[in-house]
């Protein structure tokens, strides 16, 4: 049973005998056809099978997002930063995070 999402085919449910038994073609549909797989154990969703290039695309950043941030980082300096300085600003971020905190929880 394919679920569907504006008009299109997401993922075929398919039971997890089923996805034993037809490993090879379930594989070769996933790779030609470009399909994922829901693979349910006494109907309960327990895995999915997706192409590698489908499992990239979801578990990496946004090209877009990357150079928003490449641009942001240009535009103040930040790109030339080692990672000593940039643990040295985080510490020093921190820092003044607690001291903001201590400060209030006095006044309260």
């Amino acid at each position: 049973m394919p679920l569907q999402r504006k008009g299109r085919s997401l993922s075929t449910v398919v039971s997890a005998l089923k996805a034993r038994t037809q490993f090879g073609r379930i594989l070769e549909q996933v790779e030609r056809e470009r399909r994922s797989f829901v693979v349910e154990k006494r109907g309960t969703p327990k895995a999915v099978i997706l192409s590698v290039a489908e499992y990239v695309r979801l578990a990496a950043p946004e090209p877009e997002i990357l150079r928003i941030v490449g641009e942001e980082s240009k535009r103040h300096g930040t790109h030339r930063l080692t990672l000593r300085q940039i643990n040295s600003e985080i510490r020093e971020a921190r820092r003044e995070k607690r001291a903001r905190h201590a400060a209030a929880e006095a006044g309260s």
